[in-house]
């Protein structure tokens, strides 16, 4: 539905780059169609969700917590129910990349699964079953994975073993390294009880139906005062397991670049994303997105300022925008009206030019996110901003921005 404070005739009279600058100077303009833009967006997103299916204290908010870089405080408040005993985390909270969902009570007393299966199956696109080593899997996990592969023969399931330290021969007995358990010949390279509690939990789960791949990943993510090394051990395994499932690009959209040290920017990268992928989203779209595009890109740019600790203010505003230039003014004004015109095209333009658009919208966002990074992390440190670089990071994030956006997950 079109959101109703959306006017046309008020914006077919101001360039792209003019509503963009717009938005910027006037942050708190009309902040019901900012939120009714973004609530647009979100909607039409494809994000890719992951189902957590596993007993109370086997690990796995610790999994989100790797995955995600986020603290367990921050997961354990963004968590929201979305049935009497299942929850729902977005990552990041206002524009996910990721959304994991989270069964509890699995084996409980008087606990019926059904409601709860039903919802998270519903919503799922990737399942990962938890289990702690030291534990028998519990008859409930058992059965409800029974099911779900039933009605998704299909489904590629992965399973985690954690708490591995727990069945070492000593307490302060070190991991084994290199990581053996990718090899043939794992049950040799670990300790012998440890060996055995993994091959048993294998043997029960044996038997599962589908022809669906089953991954198995042993992990043990610790805390730093416990003293293990790695403390996230198993982690790129993991990885590995969830690039294999289908899960394409997903490490790419919740962790920057290996090379990116800077923590500001590592913890801005998946907000960029986030946003980027939800400007694709309404990009498909005709005409509505006219105003709604440049609102979620000025909503993106506050954002990244409060992550920097930076106020972003009128002459913010105007310095970074004089300092992209009028190359970078004029590139994107003739994006943003292309891709409205394309998607004008009969037969053409519902297809291949409504790609073009979402793709032209979404990398443009990336763009302005990724410059906007370098000009908050100059500001913050107190430097002097040459645009040169600035420039520069913006055409090469425009590059990679396409690719993001091609690369998106098919919907379930």
């Amino acid at each position: 539905m079109p959101d109703p404070q959306f006017n046309p005739e008020a914006v077919k009279h101001r360039s792209p780059w003019q509503e963009l600058r717009r938005r910027l100077v006037e942050p708190t303009a009309d902040p019901a169609e900012v939120d009714a833009a973004v609530d647009r967006a979100l909607s039409k997103m494809e994000v890719p969700v992951i189902w957590l299916l596993g007993t109370a204290q086997s690990g796995k908010t610790s999994i989100v917590r790797a995955l995600t870089g986020a603290a367990n405080a921050e997961i354990g408040n963004g968590f929201q129910p979305c049935t009497r005993t299942a929850r729902v985390y977005d990552f990041p909270g206002q524009a996910p990349v990721v959304r994991f969902l989270d069964t509890r009570g699995l084996g409980e007393v008087d606990y019926d699964p059904d409601e709860d299966l039903a919802a998270c199956e519903a919503r799922s696109h990737h399942l990962i079953a938890v289990l702690k080593v030291t534990d028998s899997p519990s008859p409930a996990l058992v059965e409800a994975l029974r099911e779900i592969r039933k009605r998704h023969p299909d489904w590629p399931l992965i399973i985690v073993q954690t708490c591995l330290h727990e069945a070492y021969d000593l307490p302060d007995q070190p991991h084994p390294l290199p990581y053996p358990y990718a090899h043939a010949d794992w049950a040799q390279q670990v300790p012998a009880d440890l060996a055995r509690l993994i091959q048993a939990q294998r043997s029960v789960l044996s038997s599962l139906p589908g022809p669906g791949p089953v991954r198995w990943v042993p992990i043990d993510f610790t805390l730093p005062e416990d003293a293990f090394e790695p403390a996230d051990y198993g982690l790129e395994a993991l990885w590995h397991a969830l690039e294999e499932s289908a899960v394409a690009g997903l490490r790419a959209r919740i962790l920057a670049d290996p090379a990116v040290r800077d923590l500001f920017q590592r913890t801005a990268h998946p907000q960029v994303v986030g946003y980027s992928l939800a400007t694709a989203a309404l990009g498909a779209l005709p005409l509505m997105d006219l105003a709604a595009v440049p609102a979620i890109q000025a909503r993106l740019l506050q954002v990244l300022a409060t992550i920097h600790g930076v106020p972003w203010t009128r002459r913010s505003t105007a310095e970074f925008l004089a300092l992209l230039g009028t190359g970078v003014a004029m590139g994107y004004g003739a994006r943003m009206a292309g891709r409205s015109l394309a998607k004008l095209i009969p037969g053409w333009g519902q297809t291949a030019g409504a790609a073009w658009a979402a793709a032209s919208s979404g990398a443009t966002t990336y763009a302005l996110g990724k410059s906007a990074c370098l000009y908050l992390q100059a500001r913050r440190s107190g430097l002097s901003i040459d645009p040169e670089p600035l420039r520069k990071e913006f055409s090469r994030a425009l590059r990679q921005g396409r690719n993001l956006i091609s690369e998106r997950p098919p919907a379930p």
